[in-house]
């Protein structure tokens, strides 16, 4: 995996130990005399611009050190959140950093004016000032502008850094590799594990940055991958990361690509971020996994996410993109926990497989459209991950995990995946409100019955199937029927044939239905000829079809065969123009003339 990360890292440049990218947000503005100008924002009011080579400390000491030249607000001008005191933490950082800048300008010139700056409280305090009348936030990384040039940039400044860093790390660094060709290798050399070559290990790794902790908030502190802190997590007597051996060039490799793909190909999943890459370089508009992660309901054009998909998986099969046949993808689920990374889930694979299961991932998902016009929408992945509880901030990490890897790799759906969906189905049945069904719910729940069998299930069509061998589907659609037919006679009700059984019908239809059967009798006798006699075929037409009669119990997928009928029946009862988004359409007028002609 790791490896993976570090090919990804090599397309972006040379990764230097003691440098490395950070989203700056702001530059403090010096003329070349040392005054203070103003603060220029950088990048743009949603991203902040990626600056490359800035000094990044190997050890931050438990917070007692600070990073060289670029630095969060907080800990240069001393921004707190809000109206929070300063602390004693912010304090020492805060002295770490003017002290490092003084030793710094002591030696490089071009940096004097910095250092007076920062070492004078109230110029400090019109910085401050400065930031928050920008509405500059304390965890805004921040750099220094002198007459117009980011002194970051200057080789002699990265010189010194370089140096300064050698010399605090003991004197000397450790050789990325060592020479294979002599009969000794130095004491305390080991076998890299990402390169295999013998280098001296690293013992303490710089931090990944950006990702969620378990309340799905960055930590802005960073994560360490491979660090060994306890003597609990060390074997054979190895200190620290040593327990993990990686040379200090191979390490800030991997830091480098994993710290681009949070910033630039990541997708939040939960409490967790997805990152994704592939082999070889591809065109946004041939990124599958981001199509998937990405695809908006409500504002797709005539070009669907399945149509998207299928033209690639043609290409690929008709060796138009031979390219992209013999790429790969890689897919890693991350987050934070205690300062250290966590591995949720690594995939990877063929390109072509890819695009079959994202393929089929849209194909079984397919359901027509509640108003009856066509197909639904392709669903975003998170849509559908939300059609499984209330609000998508209840949406447990596992079962996001779990759905992608679904979607991804084109596993069957977990039949406790149905019971989340078939719950929340009742749950809004049920309510006075009716919220309207959700598309990607209704896809889910048939996606379940096209995966349940190898090969998928032809019974499963995308719209009505008049000929489906299952009672339990059939009972779905009486209710549809019985609900249009209460609507036709009476009108709004309130708490109507739906809301009332749809929870007792779904679960124990042998129960329910002669009930509403008999009931049905009632509401025919309130309609003209004509449409009580459509009505009636309607409903002869569908109980012809349980043969001995409803079932007495469903079983879970029993519930979810009820669901699809009673859904497909809606959309097949709407009229050709478009109502609302309830469940049952005003359908009178239109039937009703119907059956005069008739």
């Amino acid at each position: 995996m790791l490896q993976q990360v570090a090919d990804y890292a090599r397309r972006l440049g040379p990764s230097e130990p003691g440098f490395t990218s950070r989203p700056v947000r702001w530059s403090v503005e010096l003329a070349a005399d040392g005054r203070f100008l103003n603060i220029i924002p950088l990048g743009d009011a949603k991203r902040a611009k990626e600056l490359p080579r800035c000094p990044d400390m190997h050890s931050m000491q438990g917070g007692g050190r600070a990073h060289f030249l670029v630095e969060p607000c907080q800990y240069v001008a001393l921004l707190t959140k809000g109206d929070e005191p300063q602390d004693d933490r912010t304090s020492k950082r805060h002295a770490y950093y003017v002290d490092l800048l003084r030793q710094a300008a002591a030696s490089v010139p071009i940096l004097a004016p910095i250092a007076k700056l920062i070492a004078n409280p109230d110029h400090v305090a019109k910085v401050r000032a400065a930031l928050i009348e920008q509405k500059a936030k304390h965890t805004d990384w921040m750099t220094w502008s002198i007459a117009g040039r980011d002194p970051r940039e200057s080789q002699e400044v990265q010189r010194w850094w370089s140096d300064w860093r050698r010399a605090d790390q003991g004197g000397t660094l450790p050789e990325p590799e060592l020479d294979l060709g002599k009969k000794a290798t130095p004491p305390g050399s080991m076998v890299c594990i990402l390169t295999g070559k013998p280098v001296i290990p690293l013992l303490a790794h710089p931090k990944i940055i950006g990702l969620p902790g378990p309340d799905g908030k960055p930590n802005s502190f960073g994560d360490v991958m491979a660090g060994f802190d306890k003597a609990s997590f060390a074997s054979f007597g190895l200190d620290k990361s040593a327990n993990a051996a990686m040379g200090e060039e191979a390490v800030q490799r991997y830091v480098d690509g994993l710290n681009d793909l949070i910033r630039n190909h990541s997708r939040k999943l939960a409490n967790a971020l997805v990152v994704h890459w592939y082999k070889d370089r591809i065109a946004p508009a041939d990124d599958l996994v981001a199509l998937l992660m990405s695809m908006e309901t409500e504002e797709q054009t005539e070009a669907t996410a399945l149509s998207a998909v299928r033209r690639l998986l043609d290409a690929i099969r008709s060796g138009q993109r031979a390219d992209l046949g013999d790429n790969r993808y890689y897919a890693l689920t991350l987050s934070g926990a205690a300062g250290r990374v966590m591995v949720r889930d690594w995939m990877e694979g063929r390109f072509e497989d890819l695009a079959g299961h994202i393929a089929a991932w849209f194909t079984d998902l397919g359901i027509v459209a509640r108003d009856g016009h066509g197909l639904a929408r392709d669903p975003k992945f998170m849509a559908v991950c939300g059609a499984l509880v209330r609000e998508l901030k209840d949406l447990p990490a596992p079962i996001a995990a779990t759905l992608w890897r679904v979607a991804v790799q084109g596993l069957p759906i977990p039949r406790s995946f149905l019971a989340l969906a078939l719950a929340r189905l009742r749950a809004e049945r049920v309510d006075k409100d009716q919220p309207p069904i959700n598309h990607a719910r209704m896809g889910l729940i048939r996606a379940y019955f096209v995966r349940l069998t190898p090969g998928g299930d032809a019974t499963m069509t995308t719209y009505l199937n008049q000929d489906h061998p299952a009672a339990a589907y059939h009972c779905g659609r009486l209710l549809a029927v019985f609900a249009n037919l209460q609507r036709a006679a009476l009108g709004d009700v309130g708490a109507g044939v739906v809301q009332r059984y749809y929870a007792a019908a779904s679960q124990t239809p042998g129960l329910i239905i002669g009930r509403l059967a008999a009931n049905s009798r009632n509401h025919l006798g309130k309609l003209n000829p004509g449409l009580a006699w459509r009505f009636e075929n309607q409903l002869a037409e569908v109980m012809g079809r349980l043969g001995d009669g409803a079932p007495r119990i469903l079983d879970l997928e029993g519930q979810g065969l009820f669901a699809l009928g009673y859904y497909q029946q809606l959309a097949a009862l709407r009229p050709d123009k478009k109502t609302s988004d309830g469940d049952v359409a005003p359908a009178e007028d239109r039937a009703s003339s119907e059956g005069d002609k008739k």
